[in-house]
């Protein structure tokens, strides 16, 4: 599998990366429809197993649901574990409104 340096840091990751937008389920304004975890599990495996290093995933990918996929993937996963590569989303109220919270 063939890599590249990412950036100026000294990580090397594959060329291809597994995509876990999809595996969000079907609970959120983009979703694809249901989607049984035990075969997301088995794809994100099948992808390390191939060579891929990197997932990419973020907190609105399902709600949540496509980060908590990926935690038990790699929570059941023997080999090298990949690099995570998330984001964040601003996702609004039922009325679509933004709110700001400053507790912690």
């Amino acid at each position: 599998m063939l890599k590249n340096k990412l950036g100026n840091s000294d990580l090397l990751i594959t060329r291809i990366g597994f995509g876990a937008w999809a595996i969000g389920g079907s609970g959120w304004e983009f979703a694809w429809g249901e989607q049984d975890d035990r075969k997301s599990i088995e794809a994100i495996h099948t992808a390390l197993e191939l060579g891929i290093n990197w997932i990419d995933t973020a907190a609105a990918y399902g709600l949540g649901h496509s980060e908590e996929v990926v935690a038990q993937a790699l929570k059941d996963w023997k080999g090298e574990k990949p690099y995570i590569f998330t984001k964040c989303a601003l996702i609004g109220d039922e009325q679509g409104r933004m709110h700001r919270s400053h507790k912690a």
